[in-house]
């Protein structure tokens, strides 16, 4: 009887600490699972400028931009900002969820202000500017600095580097000489990162290769200089495994709606030969 006394107390402390010892666990949301399960397949969209006609073939009208917006909106799709997109290949952050989509300008066309923005407030989606510096406040085709900061007062835009004044490196390689040539990229990542960050108080990290242009020293060179993603031109969506200094992006075009522009997002488009 005695024995039967010290064995019971013995096994209910040992039924307690078991119970302790096992890991509970939070359960998943449905949306978190799908996620975790569904294989990364993010469209990044790239667009130049807008307006109410065509006026270049990089010129998108801004019934044809909200047609894009309407159409994301209507079926099921999520408009992400960059950043978030960046941390999961960083693993900073979780991954995006199924149907997620990335908007991106490069340039800094004054048309951004006068029409992507009252799009982008109407329908409060993130948008990641890529900016070469040289031309804002200089050319008259480009946005000037207040104008960009009333933007990113807004909440709903980011800012990065396109390089200082937007060169074509495969054309620059080709006619400097090597030290001029490695000299002048240098001045392209630095100066760039440093504007911006000194006008627009914003951290510069990220980088869009100008006309897409990119090679293994460059994105080196980039890497080296503190950018940790880099973007191409690239008509596929942005995967698992990406090399994170050479990400793809759809270049669009006017003629991108309907049923082209449902292929796209889809991971369906025409391939499109780019030559710089």
């Amino acid at each position: 009887m005695s024995l039967m006394k010290n064995i019971f107390p013995r096994l209910w402390l040992l039924s307690i600490i078991m119970a302790l010892s096992i890991p509970t666990y939070v359960g998943e949301s449905s949306a978190d699972t799908a996620a975790n399960l569904a294989d990364l397949n993010v469209p990044i969209l790239l667009y130049h400028r807008f307006g109410p006609t065509v006026a270049d073939g990089m010129t998108i009208t801004t019934p044809v931009f909200e047609s894009h917006l309407k159409y994301l909106r209507d079926n099921g799709y999520k408009v992400i900002p960059l950043r978030q997109l960046v941390d999961y290949y960083l693993k900073k952050g979780p991954k995006p969820l199924p149907k997620s989509v990335v908007i991106v300008a490069d340039d800094g066309h004054e048309s951004v202000y006068t029409y992507m923005l009252p799009l982008v407030r109407q329908y409060c989606v993130p948008v990641t500017l890529f900016l070469y510096p040289s031309v804002i406040s200089n050319a008259s085709y480009a946005m000037t600095w207040d104008q960009l900061r009333e933007l990113k007062k807004t909440g709903f835009f980011n800012f990065q580097s396109h390089t200082y004044w937007h060169p074509n490196f495969k054309k620059d390689e080709k006619r400097m000489s090597r030290p001029e040539y490695e000299k002048s990229v240098d001045m392209q990542l630095k100066k760039s990162r440093a504007r911006l960050e000194k006008e627009l108080g914003v951290r510069i990290d990220m980088l869009a290769w100008p006309f897409g242009i990119y090679n293994d020293w460059l994105m080196a060179k980039a890497k080296e200089t503190g950018y940790v993603a880099a973007f191409s031109i690239e008509a596929r969506h942005a995967a698992e495994g990406e090399a994170l200094m050479k990400l793809p992006r759809y270049l669009l075009v006017n003629a991108d709606k309907g049923r082209v522009f449902d292929k796209i997002v889809q991971g369906n488009a025409v391939k499109r030969n780019l030559v710089f």
